[in-house]
């Protein structure tokens, strides 16, 4: 008889909430460093960005790897928000994927694999 360990919930939130904080960490240094550097500009639409709507201002990574951040913010841009989500999209046509493609991020359910059957004898 196998005893199956049951995660410890706390402990994997704890890990959970370590990595966001890191995350966000490393996001305010480069995107502190990145509106200190750039104008206040989308580097695409050439949107106009101030205090008031600046969190719209993103900063996007030019060879798309995110933990790629020289100080003098060669790999940078600012995009917004638009502008932005339609680089990401127009990446990952590029190398043949669309979002929701990687490994692990399809859905496992198939709600109609037995319709079929299911639908037998209803007529």
């Amino acid at each position: 008889m196998s005893i199956r360990k049951t995660p410890d919930s706390g402990k994997l939130d704890k890990i959970v909430a370590e990595a966001r904080r890191n995350r966000e960490q490393r996001e305010l240094g480069y995107r502190e460093q990145a509106l200190k550097l750039y104008p206040w500009v989308c580097g695409r639409c050439a949107r106009e960005f101030d205090r008031v709507n600046l969190q719209q201002l993103t900063v996007h990574h030019k060879d798309h790897n995110h933990d790629n951040n020289p100080p003098d913010g060669s790999n940078w841009e600012l995009l917004c928000i638009y502008c932005h989500d339609n680089e990401h999209s127009r990446y990952l046509d590029s190398v043949g994927r669309t979002p929701g493609s990687e490994p692990g991020t399809q859905a496992s359910h198939h709600p109609f694999a037995d319709l079929k059957s299911l639908l037998k004898g209803k007529r």
